[in-house]
């Protein structure tokens, strides 16, 4: 039986009061150096600002929004065989792979400091593109080819 975790509250950022925000600092945090990735993502929310000319909250949830998963495939062993099985996606690992897929297709662009490579992906993921957003597509394209083992999902 799986153990049932009781879920921490995060409190909101400083700046723009929003959870999201503050998780998305906290998962781009390495070694503790919150301070650094708070300078991190607030500076490209101000690049998003002046390059967009829109309320960079606002293009950073669409981003989110638009890499966030419906659908995932888990791996799931029947009678000696692994199949990959599609399942649906909670909400609120929904929006931790969107944020972990953001940042990770941010930290692989090479040769700019990380608020520019963060700003590129949000901005691509908010107009449907990007990195992240291929991720995204690759999934469901994985759920789908594999929806005839659905009927495994328990």
């Amino acid at each position: 039986m799986a153990k049932k975790f009781k879920k921490i509250r995060i409190e909101p950022d400083f700046i723009y009061q929003d959870e999201v925000v503050q998780k998305f600092i906290n998962c781009l945090m390495r070694n503790g150096k919150k301070e650094l990735a708070r300078k991190i993502v607030y500076g490209s929310f101000d690049i998003i600002e002046k390059e967009t000319k829109q309320d960079p909250l606002k293009v950073f949830h669409a981003a989110i929004k638009e890499v966030t998963p419906e659908v995932e495939v888990r791996p799931q062993r029947v009678g000696g065989a692994t199949y990959q099985v599609p399942k649906e996606v909670s909400p609120r690992r929904g929006l931790s792979l969107a944020i972990r897929w953001l940042i990770q297709a941010a930290k692989s662009k090479k040769g700019k400091p990380m608020e520019k490579k963060l700003v590129e992906e949000i901005i691509l993921a908010s107009k449907g593109e990007g990195e992240a957003v291929r991720k995204k597509i690759n999934v469901h394209k994985m759920a789908q080819a594999n929806k005839a083992f659905a009927y495994l999902a328990k």
